[in-house]
């Protein structure tokens, strides 16, 4: 079985709409020209950003169980929930 995440947009998998998206962003570069150094580093946190609050969301804030969900440590998510600015919602029960 296919474990690739589907979209809503025509049935494509993010794989696939993540491709068309990079190449209409290196076609529009024109000329031989390159987009700027440093696009790995502008690209992940796009991606990084939404996975991690999602992730988050369907664990109730639960950093243990979202590390877990996502394959990384949870000083790791600590570490990027910091660094990418997510924004942490206290459960007052």
């Amino acid at each position: 079985m296919n474990n690739v995440p589907k979209t809503n947009s025509n049935s494509q998998t993010l794989k696939q709409n993540v491709e068309e998206h990079l190449r209409n962003y290196f076609a529009a570069h024109t000329g031989g020209r390159l987009p700027p150094a440093g696009l790995y580093y502008r690209i992940l946190p796009l991606l990084e950003k939404p996975l991690i609050e999602m992730t988050l969301k369907a664990t109730d804030g639960n950093q243990l169980k979202a590390a877990d969900v996502l394959g990384i440590n949870r000083n790791t998510l600590r570490k990027k929930i910091k660094d990418l600015g997510i924004k942490i919602i206290e459960d007052n029960k």
